[in-house]
């Protein structure tokens, strides 16, 4: 007979969720590219191809001048690691077991377990990818220069729990229409590589363009971090109360409907 673990109190309580958490990242991690090595190597490469395709395009095409006066790299970093951390926040929480997933068969296993798992192996990628890479940028072009680097960290917070938020509130009614969800999720991230603003400073737009990029939450983390980033830019059209309000109603809404559908979801929904 299996004797089962039982908790003595809120703190043994506490630790065996985060020790279950912990593994369910490793697992999540292995899970999606056979080794945490691999998936780092994996991560590292996307972000700097990135970064070089869009070095490549606005040089060539000549759209510098759209840039902040200043660093051009920096510029292209504060854009792509955010929308970077951003969109793999949404597909790593919308790819998340839910009720119906084997694993939940497991009694420790919980639809918020692997939710949080998701989540944070995301991050955990993006923010060693991201280091790597502002060492190898410091290391051979010999320094980068941020305006206030403490001030980064807010809008790139904001920018993997917003994208967290959006995965959630995908996640929770992807077992209604799967293959629909999963194209309005594609639709979406496609579309952050313009209404995002990575490409262009949102100071820059006219009023009339701002209000078909202010409803995406990424457009104001990346523009306030540039704010961070830069002396002499000081964002106007964005502000990061909306990126908070924003990730805290979608969060709730989120957990409300996760929390619904999981009470009357039902083996037949995962083979839609």
């Amino acid at each position: 007979m299996i004797e089962t673990r039982r908790n003595r109190n809120m703190f043994e309580a506490a630790s065996s969720f985060v020790e279950l958490v912990y593994n369910s990242i490793v697992r999540d991690i292995r899970k999606s590219s056979g080794s945490a090595s691999l998936g780092l190597l994996n991560e590292i490469m996307m972000s700097v191809l990135m970064v070089a395709m869009f070095w490549a395009l606005f040089t060539f095409t000549g759209m510098k001048s759209l840039a902040i006066r200043g660093d051009f790299i920096v510029f292209l970093l504060t854009g792509i690691f955010l929308y970077l951390t951003h969109n793999k926040a949404i597909g790593s929480v919308m790819g998340a077991s839910n009720a119906t997933s084997a694993i939940m068969k497991h009694a420790p296993m919980t639809t918020m377990v692997s939710i949080l798992s998701s989540a944070f192996s995301a991050l955990y990628l993006q923010v060693l990818s991201f280091i790597f890479i502002l060492f190898l940028v410091h290391s051979l072009r010999g320094g980068l220069e941020f305006y206030n680097p403490a001030g980064l960290f807010l809008p790139f917070f904001l920018s993997w729990s917003s994208g967290c938020a959006i995965g959630l509130l995908f996640m929770t009614v992807k077992p209604l229409a799967p293959k629909f969800i999963a194209l309005v999720a594609m639709m979406y991230k496609r579309a952050n590589m313009i209404t995002s603003g990575k490409m262009m400073p949102a100071n820059m737009m006219s009023a009339s363009m701002v209000k078909y990029f202010s409803w995406n939450p990424l457009f104001h983390t990346i523009d306030q971090s540039r704010g961070h980033a830069f002396v002499n830019y000081l964002p106007r059209n964005s502000n990061i109360e909306y990126a908070i309000y924003f990730t805290i109603v979608a969060l709730m809404i989120g957990l409300m409907g996760e929390r619904w559908i999981s009470s009357r979801m039902s083996q037949s929904w995962s083979a839609r």
